[in-house]
């Protein structure tokens, strides 16, 4: 008998990160796979997992697979570790549906995932997928597995959340409901870690820090869904219905932490809800169960400067959070309010940070460069508070109009250039393009920002702090790391003086 379905996770990290893939980048598990899996097993049905970045597999490969193993359907799970990774695997996913196709016309091959919900009439027509999935998946590949015709239009339009082509035209049936909060342990009941090569994947440089040596094994999660704000730079709510957060209860989530480290030895853990600290209820009971077992885990999450409360900090370092990621973005809060990120104020930014520190965690600052309102002066501004902060680690984007996204609609209204490939939207690519605002040109943003990434970390104020607090070892590999320089179609060098040597 063949199996029902084959969840392909398409991805291919060396056109996305350039030199970074081979040994700097993460490589991580495919998480909305894994929780699909595991749904479809809990409805009965049979599955197995091929994750093409962490199995080195090419798209001929993946049908070589799948013709040795046969199944009834194909589903291609477009989704990856940040929001907007959806849109860069975009590529591979098209590579995917297309030799699938080629090979067997006849077997179904189903699209989903953060960007083909955005845009699901242009990826029915870009891709060589039957279908595309709108929304979180689940109902809708149930209602394919259970469809026995599924070249009737009349039981095609009782499946939720699907699109199709009908007489040349792209045609949808109706929404998909989101998966409410109290069904999410029985209807999304974890992921199927034993379909996916536990083995292969890796934690980012700066999450092992302190055992540089010792990135794997490594596992990310979820324990929420969605997020409650509306940032117009983010496409995270594109699969659901509306900006909201739905949690898994911690009791749920702590069985999940049991069996990564009992049964697969691990201990870097990446939560990657899009706002983890934020529900007390959620964040103490997690801390609480984690600290009772004392696996000795290393764990980093999302968290915003409006969220951090005294009250977490202590727990969540006993829990073993050694690191917080804050989407502090820009200095300039008439910048951030432009991208409705505007909630804190300018000088409650460096107290937090040290707060966090001060706490015994680490914190990763995310710095975006280039959004709607900058100005070289807001940019400039927003380097310099990155420097005075001298984070443990800091990441520095380009503003990206991500499909799915506010800034993405508004783009398309200007007529703005975006990237001709969808993984050119990856922020390390060659041929990136990201937005111009109305005062720097797109080509100068790019620029601006590969400029500010080298200096921060080549600054001898960053080097010395890391040398203490990490150790040689960690100094050596930022050295090596600093010598990549990411080529870059579209960069137009910074104006002389637009950054100043730290």
């Amino acid at each position: 008998m063949p199996l029902d379905i084959t969840i392909v996770a398409p991805g291919n990290n060396k056109v996305i990160y350039q030199e970074l893939a081979g040994s700097y980048a993460a490589i991580e598990p495919p998480i909305w796979a894994g929780l699909l899996a595991s749904g479809l097993r809990n409805s009965g049905y049979s599955v197995r997992i091929i994750d093409q970045e962490a199995e080195g597999k090419t798209s001929e490969e993946i049908v070589r697979d799948v013709s040795e193993e046969p199944s009834r359907m194909v589903a291609v799970v477009v989704y990856g570790q940040q929001p907007s990774a959806s849109t860069q695997n975009m590529t591979a996913a098209q590579e995917v549906c297309r030799a699938l196709k080629e090979e067997n016309a006849a077997r179904p091959v189903v699209i989903l995932g953060g960007h083909p919900s955005a845009l699901p009439k242009r990826t029915l027509r870009e891709t060589a997928a039957d279908f595309v999935a709108q929304g979180e998946g689940l109902d809708t590949l149930e209602g394919l597995l259970g469809c026995d015709r599924l070249d009737d239009p009349v039981k095609l339009s009782r499946i939720p959340g699907l699109w199709y082509r009908s007489n040349g035209e792209e045609v949808f049936t109706h929404p998909a409901p989101m998966i409410p909060q109290r069904d999410l342990s029985r209807r999304l009941p974890g992921i199927a870690w034993d379909l996916l090569p536990m083995k292969a994947y890796r934690a980012h440089n700066w999450h092992c820090f302190t055992h540089i040596m010792e990135r794997r094994p490594y596992a990310s999660l979820y324990t929420s869904l969605g997020c409650p704000f509306t940032c117009s730079f983010c496409c995270i709510n594109a699969p659901f219905e509306k900006p909201a957060l739905r949690c898994w209860e911690p009791e749920f989530v702590i069985r999940e932490f049991e069996v990564l480290a009992e049964r697969y030895g691990v201990r870097n853990i990446k939560i990657a809800d899009e706002m983890f600290v934020l529900n007390p209820h959620h964040v103490l009971g997690l801390c609480e169960l984690l600290i009772e077992r004392d696996y000795g885990f290393n764990i980093w999450a999302y968290a915003r400067v409006d969220t951090v409360q005294d009250r977490f900090l202590e727990k969540l370092e006993k829990a073993g959070f050694h690191w917080l990621c804050l989407g502090i973005e820009s200095k300039s809060q008439h910048v951030r309010s432009g991208v409705e990120k505007d909630r804190f104020h300018e000088e409650d930014i460096v107290p937090i940070v040290r707060k966090i520190q001060g706490a015994g965690i680490n914190v990763l600052g995310n710095f975006i460069f280039g959004l709607p309102d900058e100005d070289y002066d807001s940019m400039q501004a927003t380097f310099d508070l990155a420097v005075e902060l001298n984070c443990e680690w800091a990441n520095f984007y380009c503003a990206m109009a991500y499909p799915g996204s506010a800034l993405y609609r508004y783009a398309v209204e200007k007529g703005w250039e975006l990237p001709k490939h969808w993984h050119d939207f990856s922020q390390h690519s060659y041929e990136m393009l990201p937005l111009p605002t109305e005062h720097v040109p797109a080509g100068e943003v790019i620029g601006f920002r590969d400029e500010a990434w080298h200096l921060y970390y080549t600054n001898p104020s960053y080097l010395a702090m890391v040398e203490r607090k990490f150790g040689q070892e960690v100094l050596e590999h930022l050295k090596e790391l600093t010598k990549i320089r990411l080529k870059r179609k579209y960069l137009i060098p910074p104006k002389k003086g637009v950054i100043l040597t730290v």
